[in-house]
């Protein structure tokens, strides 16, 4: 009788396993359209922070969360996309104004984040956003957000979203506004690995340098190409010097040729910035393989 029991106990375990197994590969499979909220859908609610991530989560169809990432002056991988804090949208901590003179000496490479998370986003008036809800919040770390959005995911039981995380660098930026790309893409992995949530991440950067350097030493990484309209789909393969997952396209000048040919050799093509339904089914029509909006309710079925 025991043996019976233990073998059944055995049975059950390799079922479960194999289940969970099955489970993971499916929802691990990259979307067939990417849906992306831009910035955690910055039109809406305010950009790059664990509010508005979550509520792209609840209230809308996406399958990604896009984001940015920096690194401060302790070394901890931060959500957000200028190099300093923005005085359209950022507050000092007692909740007074950034003077557009004196934004630029908040560097966020040059501060340690116990004193960047004091400043407050999300209370502030963004014209440019005016649908934009006021949520008083701060810039998270990448780990927090992550924890997170893992959570919200798992106590809902919605379907696993992708993250598409970019590094901010640039070659004239560098020991400035962050660490050199080698260090940077370390320190974004380091995180993403710790979180286990690698196998639905891709990686984008207008950096060729940082995308090199994650392809050579992580070639199971998917990355994303941000690339220059001005140049052939030719141009951008030999001028990264490999094929990545994703070519990312800018909307404004936007060649539909280049799907076509990425295509033609098994490279996805997505695009930004697109804030309009009419010009996103424009895209879809194309077969184009996946669009961020700040507005992410646009994918409302």
């Amino acid at each position: 009788m025991q043996m019976k029991l233990t073998g059944w106990i055995v049975s059950l375990i390799f079922f479960t396993l194999t289940l969970n197994k099955s489970e993971r590969k499916r929802n691990l499979e990259y979307p067939a359209f990417s849906a992306e909220a831009h910035r955690g859908g910055r039109g809406l609610m305010p950009e790059n922070t664990i509010p508005a991530m979550l509520s792209a989560l609840k209230n809308t169809d996406i399958s990604t969360l896009e984001m940015d990432t920096h690194i401060t002056k302790d070394g901890e991988v931060v959500v957000t996309h200028d190099d300093y804090l923005s005085s359209e949208f950022m507050l000092r901590p007692d909740g007074s104004e950034i003077d557009k003179t004196e934004a630029k000496k908040y560097v966020i490479y040059q501060m340690d984040y116990k004193s960047l998370k004091q400043f407050i986003i999300g209370s502030k008036h963004y014209p440019a956003f005016p649908q934009q809800q006021k949520v008083k919040t701060y810039i998270p770390r990448l780990a927090d957000l992550i924890d997170s959005i893992q959570y919200a995911i798992k106590s809902t039981g919605r379907k696993q979203c992708f993250y598409d995380i970019e590094i901010k660098s640039s070659e004239k930026g560098d020991d400035i506004f962050h660490p050199k790309p080698e260090k940077f893409a370390e320190l974004l992995l380091s995180v993403i690995q710790k979180k286990g949530i690698l196998p639905f991440t891709v990686i984008q950067s207008f950096d060729k340098r940082a995308l090199q350097f994650v392809h050579k030493k992580y070639p199971s990484v998917k990355i994303s190409y941000l690339a220059n309209n001005n140049k052939t789909y030719e141009e951008h393969i030999a001028d990264l010097g490999f094929k990545p997952f994703i070519i990312g396209s800018s909307y404004k000048g936007f060649n539909p040729d280049i799907i076509k040919k990425a295509h033609a050799d098994g490279v996805k093509v997505l695009t930004a910035t697109v804030n309009t339904k009419e010009e996103i089914e424009k895209l879809r029509a194309l077969k184009i393989d996946g669009i961020m909006t700040d507005y992410p309710n646009l994918f409302q079925k």
